[in-house]
């Protein structure tokens, strides 16, 4: 009898082994704490370079050029045209359109007839880019803020010139890359009302000039700050800010090795990394990014649920396809999108499996800021359309 009960006694005891296994298998993994701690409020505020102190009326004249096409070749193109408040400062296209562009957001298209080609590469947004370059501690330096998905420009002083002379973006082929500013310049020093709007912003002799549209430009976006979100809220003390999911989805966001690259307060390592994203067909090359390694910058989280669509190439639609795209298993994609990097190229901390997504997904909506400056002016200096040819 003792014989007939063993093959039931090794069932129950099986059964009993399955049951643990899957108990520890549904245990959530626990959360990096090093890399928790660094996911943190940002500053209400954002600090300024000692070469460009932040005022009024730089603030004034600044906010004037973002909405003025007259900075473009075209007079058609400003940088609100790309970085709108209806979209969050970005455009909501997979790559932007400027020179020759009509419309906005979505509705965005060249006009015919048309020789311009689309920008290279997705639009980041402006909210919140006074912090690039943060630290997980916090600390940054605004003079050499990283700027740019391949890291070609630091400071947005720098920066926010590089679109005025870059043919697609809006210089168009009204003159040449090398004399764009001065052109831009001597376009300025005509329009009377710019005039006293320098004057008042830079106390020099001539004020208007290149560096000064440049450090204008930069004052203004150091204003638009987006630091109230329900995740902001939350880590300042306020734990009903976000929801029991949310609490979950940063804890899944940590524990997939989301924060590995997406750490500090503004949810970016600001480092290079080889992903293998695929290219846009919509360029005429593939994207070989910084130095030729298909290496891209790591782009802020903040406010990620207004700036769709995704990546560097702007081919992942939404939240979701960005989560298939880091776990291929789930995504059904194949090991690398783009035939030009192999699996071995790509970076070590890439997580190919993502816990609890609808989770995760949760928690970055919780990025999103609901306070941010979404002033759009009645009029500009030069009396042009307001934004540029978006309407």
């Amino acid at each position: 009898m003792a014989s007939s009960l063993l093959p039931r006694v090794a069932s129950m005891v099986a059964a009993a082994a399955l049951l643990v296994v899957v108990a520890c298998q549904k245990q959530p993994a626990t959360p990096n704490a090093a890399e928790l701690a660094t996911l943190t409020a940002l500053p209400q505020v954002a600090a300024a370079p000692a070469n460009n102190p932040s005022s009024a009326a730089k603030i004034a004249l600044g906010r004037a050029l973002f909405w003025d096409p007259v900075l473009s070749g075209g007079k058609d193109v400003s940088c609100a045209s790309c970085h709108h408040p209806a979209s969050g400062y970005a455009d909501a296209l997979d790559l932007a359109i400027g020179s020759n562009g009509q419309g906005l957001g979505t509705a965005r298209h060249f006009r015919a007839p048309n020789d311009f080609p689309f920008n290279k590469r997705n639009t980041p947004t402006v909210l919140n880019t006074a912090f690039n370059g943060m630290a997980t501690d916090g600390n940054y330096q605004p003079a050499t803020a990283a700027m740019f998905w391949d890291l070609r420009a630091q400071s947005l002083e720098t920066q926010s010139l590089m679109p005025v002379a870059t043919l697609e973006e809006m210089r168009g082929h009204q003159y040449a890359e090398g004399v764009a500013l001065d052109s831009v310049v001597a376009r300025l020093r005509g329009i009377a009302a710019y005039g006293p709007l320098f004057g008042a912003a830079f106390a020099e002799a001539t004020p208007i000039t290149a560096a000064n549209i440049g450090k204008a430009l930069a004052c203004f976006e150091r204003t638009l700050v987006a630091a109230d979100s329900p995740f902001d809220q939350y880590m300042r003390g306020d734990k009903s800010a976000l929801t029991a999911q949310q609490v979950q989805g940063l804890n899944d966001f940590v524990t997939s090795g989301c924060a590995k690259c997406h750490s500090g307060p503004m949810l970016s390592d600001y480092q290079l990394h080889v992903l293998g994203v695929a290219d846009n067909t919509k360029n005429p090359a593939s994207d070989a990014g910084a130095n030729g390694s298909y290496a891209f910058r790591t782009p802020s989280l903040r406010n990620v649920a207004l700036t769709a669509p995704y990546m560097h190439s702007g081919t992942l639609p939404n939240l979701q396809a960005v989560l298939n795209f880091y776990d291929p298993g789930r995504g059904g994609q194949a090991p690398s999108a783009n035939p030009h990097v192999s699996v071995g190229q790509r970076d070590p901390l890439f997580p190919g499996r993502v816990t609890n997504p609808q989770n995760i997904i949760a928690f970055l909506q919780s990025l999103t800021a609901a306070s941010y400056d979404r002033t759009v002016p009645a009029a500009v200096p030069s009396g042009l359309a307001v934004g540029g040819n978006i309407h």
